[in-house]
């Protein structure tokens, strides 16, 4: 991605407006689930919810940032990027705690990337290491919930959800193995989009430059399914974790849609649906997803300890030239 020129001034979108769309959008769906669904029924299940096990579910959800850390730090290093790996956790749960504040996960992902670049001077490969990281992520989400849609579906999910799962699960591995070939296509692209992704082309060079990333990716997803388990085991509930590894998976790809604020209602909905299936009630199935909504939002606030205490590196970032390239094997 090129970076802005030092003396233009950013053009002036609305970021905001749709955020606000996305969070209005979110907070109707969830509304309407609680009317539908008897919302004094969810509220009084939400304070079933044992303390000890909430907590526990928010430390294993930092936890397996920490994870996600590591594996932008490995995608970092592809593109030439040195440092520590506690300065790549201090940069990534700055974005966490910026996600709560700047729309959407481009806040973040632009916030840890102008950290990154300005600290290294590199800001063009620091952007497209959070793009990798970010596709890293969604390739282990899919990959996982196709595996669990194909050898954990034993509470009988119907074909027309785990069909669909599957079937984008095979897509992403074709294209990812396709990746040498496809590159080439970005070398057509005019002007600014090529450049953009001549940064994003080095990993398609070398695909197995990302299997331990996403290997990295199923392993949180695996830890997000586990807090959910726990938020379950919470509210008194006795269903076992192979059911939250099948099901989180399938929902978090529905709540990975960029239709509401940190999948706010898509998640609550896909719970609806999915856990009921598997025999847990209604209102316990929407207290989870708004369980795991509030977890999510207390992880992210553990960020504002290094946003205070990290100091915003100085500096002019230098151009992609600099960036070391990944020629193909």
């Amino acid at each position: 991605m090129q970076p802005q020129p030092p003396g233009e001034a950013p053009r002036r979108g609305h970021p905001y407006r749709a955020f606000v769309i996305r969070a209005g959008l979110g907070a109707a769906i969830v509304t309407f689930l609680l009317w539908r669904f008897a919302g004094r029924s969810v509220l009084h299940t939400l304070t079933r919810e044992d303390p000890a096990w909430f907590v526990g579910a928010v430390c294993v959800y930092i936890a397996g940032q920490l994870l996600s850390s590591k594996r932008w730090q490995l995608l970092a290093g592809a593109l030439g990027l040195g440092g520590p790996y506690w300065e790549y956790v201090r940069y990534y749960f700055i974005g966490m705690f910026t996600n709560l504040f700047v729309p959407g996960l481009l806040g973040g992902d632009a916030a840890r990337s102008i950290y990154l670049g300005r600290q290294h001077k590199q800001l063009a490969a620091a952007i497209a290491s959070a793009v990798a990281d970010r596709v890293a992520g969604l390739l282990g989400l899919f990959w996982l919930a196709a595996f669990a849609a194909m050898f954990l579906n034993r509470n009988g999910l119907p074909p027309t959800v785990t069909r669909p799962v599957i079937a984008i699960g095979v897509v992403t591995i074709g294209g990812l193995a396709a990746a040498p070939w496809l590159v080439r296509v970005i070398y057509l692209l005019p002007g600014t989009l090529r450049r953009a992704g001549e940064e994003i082309a080095l990993y398609l060079h070398r695909p197995r430059t990302m299997m331990i990333p996403i290997a990295l990716s199923v392993g949180l997803h695996i830890s997000l399914a586990i807090c959910q388990w726990m938020l379950a085991r919470g509210l008194g509930l006795s269903a076992k974790l192979t059911l939250f590894v099948l099901v989180v998976p399938i929902a978090n790809v529905a709540a990975s849609l960029p239709v509401t604020f940190n999948g706010l209602g898509l998640r609550e909905t896909a719970y609806l649906f999915l856990l009921g299936m598997a025999g847990i009630g209604h209102d316990d199935a929407i207290a989870l997803g708004l369980l795991w909504f509030a977890a999510t939002m207390l992880g992210g606030l553990t960020g504002a300890i290094a946003f205070i205490t990290t100091p915003t590196p100085v500096g002019q970032p230098v151009s992609s030239s600099q960036t070391p390239p990944l020629t193909s094997k």
